[in-house]
């Protein structure tokens, strides 16, 4: 097939909703990074949290933001893509504009008759509820508004422009706060104005797409005893819990690395601007690396990934500096790059015959899991580090690294899960 063969498939493989969709997910990751490199410094600095409370605030946002897709597809599918995208922006619009505003008059009798602390815990689970709607429509819609042919394309655009907000993110977050001057706050307002323009995106120019032979969605009941049926299955449970340790890791630069580099490097270093280092990484290499490591395995490709990221924090133990921490996102990006596509692939070995479906719905709960423990973990050892040896942060960060690398090959010696003999 030539190329202008293949470039028409491509354009007429999409229908609008794909491309609408996709446009809104740039928008919606860009607010979520851009938040989420300043949150750590919002509520340590801003709100004067300890750094155990603010590690364990951003931890429980990040539990939620990544358990709820588990049972936002079916939310999704029940209540249809278009209303489900348009919830998801609004109430994130609105999550994000009352983080912007907590320091705010109008907020002063909430925050003294709710106290802080319970005060951002709820209003951080408002924008929490938001992608883990989005996630679900914007994969739901590439399957059902591309063909056949060009559906694997579909899913390299949307993990693509997916980074790109990953990586645009930050850069916001930088020039709202320092080179517009506009405060830490207004890159929350900025977050909320982003995904409210979504919105109206999403309502004036999103179809729903269908197709044509679909099964009758399950109800919402059944989704949620079909998490207990898995939850049943101890051997998948375990590895997802063992698998929590890389997340557990790859989340420090999120908790850890801002609070240790305005603690022990520059107060007034741009740790948001750092924070573009791995999502600009995963752009630029991650076909070079998905190439370069097709022929292994895919348990050895996950390990490989998580040896990478959990020794890339031993650089900072050694010698901290604005410097070695780029080297060390860099790293990090590497790590992610190696083991992220086979992760999936090691899942779909690990599911019973026929419910590979409902068991890949589960590969998001490492990330709400490791999200959860690196909050309180980080905030707990940047406070210690306050004491001396501020080194032992990232010693302790590589050591958890690899220790699940350890517990990830014993568990692959004990269970070794294979498509020939699936798990009972």
């Amino acid at each position: 097939m030539s190329f202008g063969q293949r470039l028409k498939e491509i354009r007429e493989g999409f229908e609008r909703p794909f491309w609408v969709a996709n446009f809104t997910e740039i928008f919606e990751r860009v607010a979520y990074y851009g938040t989420t490199a300043v949150l750590a410094i919002y509520l340590s600095e801003q709100l004067r949290f300890s750094s155990e409370l603010t590690g364990w605030l951003v931890g429980t946002f990040g539990l939620v933001v990544w358990f709820l897709p588990i049972l936002g597809g079916t939310l999704a599918d029940r209540f249809g893509f278009r209303r489900a995208l348009m919830f998801a922006y609004l109430i994130m619009a609105i999550g994000y504009f009352l983080l912007g505003s907590l320091t705010a008059p109008w907020m002063q009798s909430l925050r003294v008759a709710l106290t802080d602390k319970w005060l951002v815990l709820a209003i951080l689970m408002i924008p929490a509820l938001g992608p883990g709607v989005v996630k679900p429509c914007v994969a739901g819609t590439t399957a059902r508004a591309s063909t056949e042919k060009v559906r694997s394309i579909g899913y390299s655009i949307y993990y693509t422009l997916v980074n790109v907000g990953g990586a645009v993110g930050p850069i916001m977050a930088f020039l709202v706060r320092k080179q517009l001057g506009w405060g830490i706050e207004n890159v929350f307002r900025v977050a909320s104005l982003s995904v409210f323009l979504m919105f109206w995106t999403t309502l004036f120019f999103y179809r729903e797409p269908v197709r044509s032979g679909e099964q009758k969605v399950e109800s919402i009941l059944i989704a949620i005893k079909n998490m207990f049926v898995v939850l049943r299955n101890f051997r998948f449970v375990a590895f997802l819990i063992i698998f929590s340790g890389f997340f557990v890791v790859f989340w420090q630069q999120y908790i850890s690395v801002p609070l240790f580099i305005r603690k022990h490097i520059d107060p007034n270093a741009s740790t948001d601007l750092l924070l573009s280092v791995d999502a600009t990484i995963v752009i630029c290499f991650q076909i070079a690396v998905t190439f370069l490591t097709r022929k292994l395995p895919a348990f050895t490709a996950m390990n490989l990934g998580t040896l990478i990221t959990g020794l890339a924090w031993i650089i900072p133990a050694i010698h901290s500096s604005m410097l070695t921490f780029v080297i060390t996102l860099i790293f990090v990006a590497l790590g992610e790059i190696t083991q992220v596509s086979r992760y999936y692939e090691y899942v779909s070995r690990l599911a019973p015959s026929g419910q590979q479906g409902l068991y890949m719905g589960y590969a998001f709960l490492p990330i709400g899991i490791g999200y959860f423990v690196a909050g309180p973990l980080g905030g707990y050892l940047v406070h210690q580090s306050e004491s001396g040896r501020p080194e032992n942060v990232w010693w302790v960060i590589a050591a958890v690294g690899v220790l699940t690398v350890l517990l990830l090959w014993i568990y692959d010696r004990v269970v070794k899960p294979s498509v020939q003999e699936p798990m009972q």
